[in-house]
Formats: structure tokens, C-alpha cells, sequence
């Protein structure tokens, strides 16, 4: 079974294409652009995530 920092960080590599979820002290790094389907396709795969956990 997988951790919930696991779960995340999957879905921010697979479908927000987010290299990593650490803080790295850098605009250029730490800010992106995203669309509202992915950020909604990322919010239904935690939702689901979360299911599965139950």
C-alpha cells in the first residue's frame, strides 16, 4: 500500500508533469502554470487515492 506523501507525488509526476513537490526556494522552480483539467484530473486521482485507502 502506498503512503499518502507516495500517492501525491505520483499524481503530481504523472499528470501535472511536477518534477517533485519539495519546496525549492525558487520561483522558476516552485511555481507552474496548469491547466484546470489537469489540476482536476489531479484532484479526481487524490479523491480516488483516498478511497482506496479507506
Amino acid at each position: 500500500m502506498k503512503t499518502r506523501d507516495q500517492a501525491l507525488t505520483e499524481i503530481a509526476a504523472q499528470i501535472l508533469n511536477l518534477e517533485t513537490l519539495d519546496n525549492r526556494n525558487s520561483d522558476r522552480l516552485d511555481f507552474h502554470e496548469l491547466a484546470v483539467w489537469q489540476i482536476k484530473k489531479a484532484l479526481e486521482a487524490a479523491f480516488a487515492a483516498g478511497q482506496e485507502a479507506k
